[in-house]
Formats: structure tokens, sequence, C-alpha cells
């Protein structure tokens, strides 16, 4: 595969990997369910795993928690241990433990409310006229008018709103799907006028959390994702390097019609093209190495 000399230039300076799940590595149904790997997937995981060379998961899914989401993989076949998937969750215990918020109202299942609880804070359930630090919603199926009312008092009362992921839709076998905590957080926001932080992709919360975790700069991080307004956007804005694959949201003349200044560094088909710059040297020695082990 022939790439500018400046893109090569930047593959051989990566030192940790982040990927996107849906639609990159794996292909599920509606409910997030029946997981697949998609082409290729399980041989670069192996191949990283076998190098030690440091990797992410990064999901903006909050169905689970990210110790569920290693559970799950590793059920299909991938090489992972518990620590390697990030969720929006895992950002904001993150973000909420360094800004030293003590009570979040957390909408959704255990996914959404998990990470928070584990790190310490204390969980307040949207019921009632509850005060909060925080009010963070993600994946919320079951969403009722009591919890959305209960959510405007917590943010008319002080408390920051805070939302998974502002993306409309996720990638499945069935095609596009739609997310919760956007909706949500646009009726809270439409009531309350308070405008709603993003904690997942694409914000520069979920890539610097993820650089934290894998002690790798951003700089020498390559972001690999299909959508077009998620890791592609938040690798540019951060720094990293930016790799789409055509396998989920985005195909490649949504790529190439975007504007010079939000186009990717590199458009594969798929992530399993990534085992051919692997074995054309195209990252550092210490990955191919993992391949030929």
């Amino acid at each position: 595969m022939k790439m500018k000399q400046d893109v090569s230039d930047r593959l051989r300076a990566v030192s940790g990997f982040v990927f996107d799940l849906d639609g990159t590595l794996v292909l599920g149904d509606r409910h997030n369910k029946g997981l697949r790997p998609l082409p290729g997937a399980l041989a670069i995981i192996e191949c990283l795993s076998q190098a030690g060379f440091p990797f992410l998961i990064v999901t903006n899914g909050t169905t689970r928690t990210p110790q569920q989401y290693a559970e799950t993989l590793r059920s299909v076949g991938f090489s992972l241990h518990d620590g390697a998937v990030q969720t929006p969750s895992s950002v904001a215990a993150d973000y909420f433990v360094r800004r030293k918020y003590k009570r979040v109202m957390a909408l959704g299942v255990e996914g959404v409310w998990g990470p928070i609880a584990q790190a310490g804070l204390e969980i307040v359930p949207p019921v009632g006229q509850g005060s909060a630090d925080a009010v963070y919603v993600g994946w919320c199926p079951d969403f009722k008018l009591a919890e959305l009312e209960s959510a405007c008092h917590a943010v008319w009362q002080g408390a920051r709103l805070f939302i998974a992921s502002h993306a409309p839709f996720f990638a499945t076998a069935q095609g596009k799907t739609m997310g919760t905590s956007r909706a949500i957080g646009a009726m809270i926001t439409s009531l309350t006028g308070r405008r709603a932080m993003v904690l997942g992709k694409p914000s520069a919360a979920a890539l610097k959390s993820a650089s934290r975790s894998l002690g790798v700069a951003v700089a020498h991080l390559a972001v690999v994702g299909d959508d077009p307004a998620m890791e592609v956007p938040m690798a540019l804005h951060g720094g990293a390097l930016a790799i789409a694959v055509c396998t989920g949201v985005g195909g490649e003349e949504d790529y190439r019609h975007l504007p010079a200044e939000r186009q990717p560094h590199l458009v594969l088909p798929g992530v399993g093209e990534l085992l051919n710059l692997l074995a054309d040297g195209a990252f550092p020695d210490s990955v191919s190495r993992g391949m030929h082990s």
C-alpha cells in the first residue's frame, strides 16, 4: 500500500493503539448482543497482545461495564485482559474523581453507573427531587418520564450535565441503531437550558483518559475507527494518528468527501488491512515481532 511519507513516519512512531469497537472490531445486533468479529480483528488484537504492545478498545457503548465488555469479547475469541476496554463511564469515573465530585445521578443500566460506583462515588437514583454534583446519562432503554423530571430538578439545583455520547447512531449488523444518551440529554437541555458535556468519543476527555491508561502520549497514539464524526475528529483534534476503516458507519466515499482538514491520515477497507501494514514493516519493529512470534 502506497502512502505519503509523513503518514509512513507517523506509523513508525506509533507507541499505542486505540481501537473503536462497533463497526471496527465487531458487529452486533440492535441490542448490542451477538457480537461477531470483523475480518482480521482477532488477528490484529492477538498480534498486539503477543508483542506486549499497548492498546485499548474505546467504545461509546455503556450497555456493559468495561469488565463485562472484556468478558464478552473473550467469549468470541479476542485475547484481552479486563483492563483492555474503556467506556464513557470509565472516562466519567476518571473525570469525576479528578474534579472531586461526590454524588452522581446516573440514568441507565449497570454499564452506566457501575464504573462510577467502583471509583467510590455515591450513585443517586433518578427519583424525586434529589440533588447531586453531576447528572450522567448513558444507555437507558427503559427510560421513564419520572427520571427526566428528577434529572431536571438536579440540574436546576446546580448539578452539571454529562452524557456518554452525542452520536445519534451506532453500527450494528442490521445497520444504524439509535443511541439513547443524546436523545435523553437533549430533553434535559431543552427543559433546563444547560448544555451537556460529552464524555465519550469524540471528546478530548475520552482521548486523554485513554492516553493515561496506556501510558502513551496522545501524539504517539494511532486511533482506529469507522465513524467520520467520532474517532477521526477525536484523533485529529488531539494530535493522534487517525486511521479510518470502512466496515461500519463510514464508507470510503464518506471519508473522501470530507474537507481536507477533517480527513483521516489513512483510510483502510477494514481493520484486517493493518496486518498487511505490519507485514510490510509499516509499524514499529516491536509490533512486527509480535506478528511473527
